[in-house]
């Protein structure tokens, strides 16, 4: 007879995996149109309007990168408590 309470506990699959897994390929796929979205907005203009488009771009980029950084720590913090 087994007299370890944890073996008879039930297992608790944690979701922190599979979630930052698709949260890296939301990611990536929000870069991407970013990027592109900057690169179309960027070709369009020329000169001193184009180095905005770009600065933009960058900032765009990074408000995806920490927003879906924040979700998923977030998501970790919960599981934790």
């Amino acid at each position: 007879m087994n007299d370890d309470p944890a073996a008879n506990a039930p297992s608790r699959r944690s979701p922190v995996g599979t979630l930052l897994l698709s949260r890296v390929l939301i990611t990536w796929a929000e870069l991407t149109v970013v990027g592109f979205g900057g690169a179309v907005a960027g070709g369009a203009a020329s000169g001193p309007p184009q180095l905005v488009v770009y600065f933009a771009t960058v900032l765009a980029a990074v408000a995806v990168f920490m927003y879906n950084v924040d979700r998923l720590v977030t998501a970790r913090v919960r599981e934790a408590t």
